[in-house]
C-alpha cells in the first residue's frame, strides 16, 4: 500500500534508539526525509546512518535535549531549514535511563525523577509540539504523533502513568486546535517492546529469580500471565513503527485525536 507520504519531512524526537528509531525507519522506508533527534551525539549519529543505509533516504542527526526549550526550538528550525520543511513530528523522548525510581509507591516514589520524567515525556512533548506548529500550518498538511503507554491504561506507575495521562490529553487538545488546519493528532501506547535494552533488562530480572532470559520471558507472556497479552509475545519495535507510518500517512487522514494501542492486545479490560 503506497502511503503518499514520499518526500514529506519527518522529526523523531528519541529517534536515537528503540521506538523512536523504529518509527524513524518506518517513515524513511516510505520515502520520507527524516530528522533524528536524541541527547547524545555518538548514538544519534549512528543510528541516522543506519537507517540511511537500510532505507536509501536522507536521514540526518541531531542533538537535542527535551528538556531544554532553547534546544527544542533550535532543533526543530534547524530541521526544517535543512530537510527544507517539516510536516511530521513525532514525540518519542523518554526520561534519561529510564525512570525506574519514580516507579513505586506513594510512601517512597522518588519526587524529582517523577518531575524530570513528567518533564522530558509531557512537557518535552509540548515543546516540540508548539516549536514545530507554525511549519505544519505553513504546510497545510501535518501529523504529530505522541508515543505515551499502557499505564495511562493502569493504576500503580505513579509516574508513567501520570505522564502518559497527560499526553492523552495533549492529543486530543491538539488534534481539536489543529484540525482545521489539515493536521491529525494521535497517541500510540506501546506495550512491553522489544528495544536494545530488553535483553540486559531480562538478563538482571532473570539472574535474581535464578532461571535463563528465555524462560523469563516465556513466563510473562504465557496464557494467563498477568503481564502477558492476546498474541502470546512481546511486540517487536518495528511494529509500532509500522502503526506510526500508517497514522502519518494519507490514508489515516479520518483518524485525529485518538489513542491507539500496539501491547498485542494487554488485559481483559474493554475500552470503548
Amino acid at each position: 500500500m503506497d502511503f503518499g507520504i514520499a518526500g514529506r519531512k519527518a522529526l523523531v524526537a528519541g529517534g536515537g534508539r528503540g521506538i523512536g528509531k523504529a518509527i524513524a525507519r518506518a517513515l524513511a522506508g516510505e520515502g520520507c526525509a527524516v530528522a533524528v533527534a536524541a541527547r547524545t551525539r555518538r548514538q544519534v549519529e549512528e543510528s541516522a546512518g543506519e537507517i540511511a543505509e537500510q532505507t536509501g533516504a536522507r536521514v540526518i542527526p541531531m542533538v537535542m535535549d527535551a528538556l531544554s526549550t532553547e534546544q527544542v526550538n533550535r532543533t526543530v528550525a534547524a530541521a526544517a531549514e535543512e530537510l527544507g520543511g517539516l510536516q511530521i513530528l513525532v514525540n518519542s523522548a523518554s526520561h534519561p535511563g529510564g525512570a525506574d525510581d519514580a516507579v513505586g509507591y506513594i510512601e517512597t516514589v522518588n519526587e524529582e525523577s517523577l518531575l524530570r520524567d513528567f518533564d522530558v515525556k509531557y512537557v518535552g512533548a509540548l515543546r516540540l509540539s508548539r516549536a514545530a506548529i507554525p511549519h505544519l500550518k505553513s504546510a497545510g498538511w501535518g501529523r504529530i504523533i505522541n508515543i505515551s503507554g499502557g499505564n495511562a491504561r493502569s493504576a500503580g506507575n505513579l509516574s508513567g502513568g501520570a505522564r502518559n495521562v497527560a499526553l492523552v490529553h495533549l492529543t486530543k487538545t491538539l488534534s481539536i486546535d489543529l484540525g482545521p488546519h489539515g493536521i491529525t493528532v494521535n497517541c500510540i501506547h506501546p506495550g512491553a517492546t522489544r528495544t536494545e535494552r530488553t535483553p540486559g533488562m531480562l538478563a538482571a530480572q532473570a539472574a535474581e529469580m535464578g532461571i535463563s532470559p528465555q524462560e523469563l520471558e516465556r513466563r510473562q507472556f504465557a496464557p494467563g500471565a498477568e503481564t502477558g497479552n492476546a498474541v502470546g509475545r512481546m511486540i517487536e519495535a518495528d511494529e509500532v513503527g509500522y502503526l506510526a507510518a500508517f497514522l502519518t500517512s494519507e490514508k489515516a487522514s479520518a483518524i485525529t485525536g485518538e489513542v491507539v494501542s500496539a501491547g498485542g492486545g494487554v488485559g481483559k479490560a474493554i475500552f470503548y
